[in-house]
């Protein structure tokens, strides 16, 4: 979860709303190699009305009514924080007139220089128990309630050992 105080960087999927449910007329938009699809958007439970943002979207496939994409989310003048998540839908808009929605996949924050903050995920290290070294010639097992337990931790002799001259 990202709060949306400033730009973010987002990756997801598009689809684009065909001309019957009221999207472009022309399609899809063509992706150009040196630009970006640019649009304006909203965040439900925001409205167009009221929480307009920008959205500039890149490397998705043309003509394709659903595709893979990534971009860049950008509030509104005047905008409030707005907590955004993988999972959620952003509404691509002309003016206010809906002609895609973009399904969330990954937010990330935008650091001064535009690239993207990626933070690293928490390390799941079990102080004491990652490691087991194996016990000294001096030193017992720990102490084992279940008999099971005891036989496992016990050393017993192999065929091998039984066999071999002391």
């Amino acid at each position: 979860m990202v709060m949306m105080t400033g730009s973010l960087a987002v990756r997801g999927t598009v689809v684009w709303l065909t001309p019957q449910q009221g999207g472009r007329v022309s399609g899809p938009p063509e992706p150009d190699y040196d630009y970006d699809y640019t649009a304006t958007a909203f965040l439900p439970p925001r409205t167009a009305e009221e929480g307009q943002a920008g959205v500039a979207l890149r490397r998705f496939a043309p003509g394709a009514w659903r595709s893979s994409a990534e971009g860049i989310l950008i509030p509104g003048p005047g905008h409030r924080a707005q907590q955004v998540v993988p999972g959620g839908i952003v509404v691509v808009t002309e003016g206010v007139r809906p002609v895609g929605l973009f399904t969330l996949e990954e937010v990330h924050a935008l650091a001064p220089d535009g690239t993207p903050v990626i933070e690293r995920p928490a390390e799941l290290d079990i102080t004491g128990l990652t490691s087991i070294r194996p016990l000294g010639a001096d030193e017992l097992p720990p102490y084992r309630h279940s008999t099971a337990a005891a036989r496992w931790s016990a050393h017993e002799r192999t065929a091998t050992e039984l066999h071999e001259p002391a």
